[in-house]
């Protein structure tokens, strides 16, 4: 039998020494006895068919232990991990302590190796736990709003004869010098004055200026070869233009929407208002209770976990160590982040686990629907791509935290800045609609695809096995 002993070197470190029986290891040394009967040529006996006897003559009993050592190892390894029940987060370096006796087989085989593995972490009970959201509601100013947003949607752009100011949509070119060089020009581009979408400093010249007036402004570069470089830049402003929104009445009720009155439509924005403010007060909500929660208990970060995701991160990024991205700033803000992931998982983890949350397949494919939403992708493609890279473990355990995180604001006090009691029911347990439904069954096509691909392809290596057989 395999038996386990775990030395405790830190919180989140441990030694881990396995002790496997000659009974357990036997079948390991049989199947070596013919692993090297299938390696070893000796005269007189056809390969495979050596004596263990004239194996041990000729190279050694020690060799056959080792080589039962080698291919049992990881199974051995992994049994002593269920035997010590722990979690390891690292791979450790065995080494070998002891072996049986080449001559008498009596004695065990010993090993040991350090790894950092989950800590063991107490939460309290966090029912109650007391958050403060902001104020707010769907008056008419909000569903003004998003009247206003949807009438943008239908808006055209008018040239006007005045000085551009904030909300315009102006048409500018560019030239950035850094120094003496000359090192980017853009003419003819369209942008929002206001909106903070483009270089730092131009929002504040362009306003005022008029059509072929010009600038010059210092700014940081974002992008480039130049990035992060001081660099003056010159805005020439060629045209102004203004939003002009098309009236709020029935006709637009019906160009718009589904609905024949603006009073109908404004109906259904108030709805759309009321929605908005319970997923605004929920994600605050469940972000402050998150952070609640983490400050309930300390949890210890392996160095070895944040070294490994920090060295990750660079390398998948293109990244090597001294370029402009990977500075030592850079790497401490990728270590914070690694660090208050890990132990968002931890905590998070005993959440579900004490909650005993389970994840639905329609869960994970809603999920899967919506992040490829996210990403531009069909949801076919994401899902195969997901399953083909070994994701789908991951994704589940995202949905599961997902689900543990809504439970403890479910149980939460939640209050708004001006002392009233917040129902976020609605938040925590959203109504299924018929695009849930259609976005289920969307991935759910996906999902049988990739399956469906699955089966061909292993139909096509079943027969191509076939005809190889026939041809021997």
């Amino acid at each position: 039998m395999v038996k386990s002993t775990v030395e405790e070197l830190n919180p989140t470190r441990v030694k881990l020494t396995v002790e496997v029986s000659g009974e357990e290891l036997e079948p390991k040394i049989k199947d070596a006895y013919k692993t090297i009967a299938q390696q070893v040529q000796v005269p007189g006996f056809r390969k495979g068919k050596v004596p263990a006897a004239i194996i041990d003559q000729r190279l050694g009993r020690e060799q056959v232990i080792q080589q039962a050592i080698n291919d049992g190892l990881q199974e051995f390894y992994q049994a002593g991990l269920a035997d010590a029940d722990i979690t390891p987060l690292s791979r450790p370096e065995v080494e070998v302590e002891e072996i049986p006796d080449t001559k008498t087989n009596e004695g065990a085989l010993k090993f040991s190796g350090e790894l950092d593995i989950k800590p063991d972490v107490e939460l309290p009970d966090y029912a109650g736990l007391e958050v403060e959201v902001e104020a707010r509601s769907a008056d008419e100013e909000a569903v003004q709003r998003e009247l206003d947003e949807l009438r943008s949607r239908f808006g055209t752009l008018k040239d006007i004869d005045r000085p551009a100011e904030k909300d315009d949509f102006v048409t500018i070119d560019l030239i950035a010098t850094v120094g003496e060089e000359e090192v980017d020009n853009a003419t003819g581009l369209s942008y929002q004055v206001g909106s903070g979408t483009m270089l730092e400093g131009l929002d504040e010249a362009l306003e005022g200026l008029s059509a072929e007036e010009d600038a010059t402004f210092e700014t940081t570069l974002a992008g480039g070869d130049h990035s992060g470089e001081e660099a003056i830049v010159k805005v020439t402003l060629t045209a102004v233009k203004e939003r002009e929104l098309p009236e709020a009445d029935d006709e637009f009720a019906q160009l718009a929407s589904e609905f024949d009155t603006i009073e109908e439509l404004k109906a259904d924005l108030t709805t759309k208002a009321e929605s908005t403010v319970v997923e605004e007060q929920g994600v605050e909500a469940r972000d402050k209770v998150l952070e609640k929660l983490l400050n309930l208990v300390e949890v210890p970060v392996p160095d070895s976990v944040v070294q490994e995701q920090t060295e990750q991160h660079f390398t998948s990024q293109g990244h090597s160590e001294g370029d402009d991205h990977d500075t030592e700033d850079h790497r401490a803000e990728i270590r914070q982040q690694t660090e208050e992931a890990f132990r968002n998982e931890i905590v998070l983890d005993i959440v579900a686990d004490r909650e005993e949350v389970g994840v639905e397949q329609n869960e994970i494919i809603e999920y899967i629907v919506a992040t490829a939403q996210q990403y531009g992708m069909e949801p076919n493609q994401f899902a195969q791509m997901l399953d083909q890279a070994g994701q789908v473990p991951m994704i589940m355990g995202e949905v599961r935290r997902r689900k543990a995180l809504a439970k403890v604001l479910e149980v939460a006090k939640v209050t708004d800045s001006e002392g009233n009691d917040v129902d976020l029911s609605e938040f925590v347990n959203p109504p299924s609609d018929e695009d849930d439904g259609e976005a289920t069954a969307e991935a759910a096509e996906a999902e049988e695809s990739a399956e469906t691909e699955d089966a061909e392809e292993a139909g096509q290596t079943e027969g191509a096995e076939a005809e190889e057989s026939e041809e021997k």
